[in-house]
């Protein structure tokens, strides 16, 4: 693959996005094209430390608003997409799933439909050279039960709004591919943490509670499992499946770090108690309090990443032990960041229908 290839990302001032940017942009010689809506998710801060390289260029836009898509591929002139645009919390689906429809489905229709029409007035051999990389979720799968992990022949079983209006995206993407003949490739990753992500999801939600001294709010028993990932591993994972994935094929992205939901809380107090003790609890697990569940809760996910391993050559380097200590670190180290945050969302709990 060239060495200089120009790469839209869309969504690439959220957590995920802003990883690979960083990434590309440390690690490469790549120009990068970041399409971002900015919505209350999206911040600029996150990308604070590459916003100034030549390299990076920023578009402020919708990823359904089809003109604007139009121009943006007529102007860059990409070889390849890395389409992270997503609306992601299973709790915001459900308190409300409009803007999950429009922008995970519609949105991605709408890239879908400008790559093919961009495709059409490049030579065969440069638009067969171009990829269009579609990032989605492992929850697409459903649930799994005590045993086994999710391949990439799992059968598709959504169970909140967010997760089908992934697996929707997942099917236009796949079908693209098919009817159109457009090179694409899917990856379905495991839970991520790290760095700037929105404390609405379990980890830094957790690490501002209780840095705050504020109840630590945990879904029913918290035996709820998830496989982590740390957003640094899925950033260098993206870039080889957009380097080196075959057209047309689907790779799972897993740490490998199976944890229940209520350890991961008690890992995240034993690390601050021996980090940042509090000056009026003897440990931060006094602030666990056990909470009515989320709606249609999956109870497990685990990922099989042994075929990006095999034929790719990725695996994680961060364990779970490893990667929390460093973000619980990150979290204690940027308080500004964490308060311009606090700015937007307060913590309070989102999506519980009665």
């Amino acid at each position: 693959m060239s060495e200089n290839l120009k790469i839209i990302v869309t969504g690439g001032a959220g957590f995920i996005g802003s990883a690979v940017i960083r990434y590309l942009l440390d690690q490469t010689e790549h120009q990068v094209l970041n399409i971002d809506k900015l919505t209350y998710a999206g911040n600029l801060m996150t990308l604070a430390a590459v916003k100034d390289n030549p390299r990076y260029h920023f578009l402020q836009a919708d990823i359904c608003d089809r003109s604007a898509m139009q121009k943006a591929f007529a102007e860059f002139q990409p070889d390849g997409i890395m389409h992270l645009a997503a609306e992601s919390h299973v709790d915001r689906s459900i308190e409300g799933s409009d803007v999950f429809i429009q922008t995970n489905i519609v949105g991605t229709y709408t890239l879908l439909e400008q790559a093919r029409e961009y495709l059409s007035t490049l030579s065969s051999a440069t638009a067969q050279a171009f990829k269009f990389h579609h990032i989605s979720t492992d929850e697409v799968y459903g649930s799994l039960d005590a045993d086994g992990l999710f391949t990439e022949q799992s059968r598709y079983q959504p169970n909140s709004p967010y997760s089908a209006s992934k697996a929707a995206s997942d099917h236009l993407v796949r079908a693209w591919g098919e009817t159109y003949k457009l090179p694409v490739v899917i990856s379905n990753c495991s839970n991520n943490y790290g760095p700037y992500q929105f404390p609405e999801k379990l980890i830094p939600l957790m690490i501002q509670k209780a840095i705050n001294h504020e109840p630590l709010p945990v879904y029913g028993q918290g035996e709820n499992i998830r496989d982590w990932l740390y957003v640094d591993d899925h950033a260098s994972a993206l870039y080889t499946i957009f380097c080196s994935g075959k057209q047309g094929e689907v790779y799972n992205v897993g740490g490998h770090n199976e944890v229940k939901n209520i350890d991961v809380v008690n890992t995240i107090c034993d690390i601050l108690d021996a980090k940042q003790p509090s000056t009026t609890l003897s440990s931060y697990k006094e602030l666990i309090t056990f909470v009515k569940d989320r709606p249609g809760h999956d109870m497990r996910y685990a990922i099989d990443a042994s075929k990006i391993a095999s034929e790719l050559g990725w695996t994680p380097r961060e364990t779970f032990a490893s990667g929390i200590d460093k973000t619980i670190q990150w979290y204690l180290g940027n308080p500004d960041w964490c308060g311009q945050i606090a700015n937007t969302y307060s913590g309070q709990r989102l999506g519980a229908i009665a």
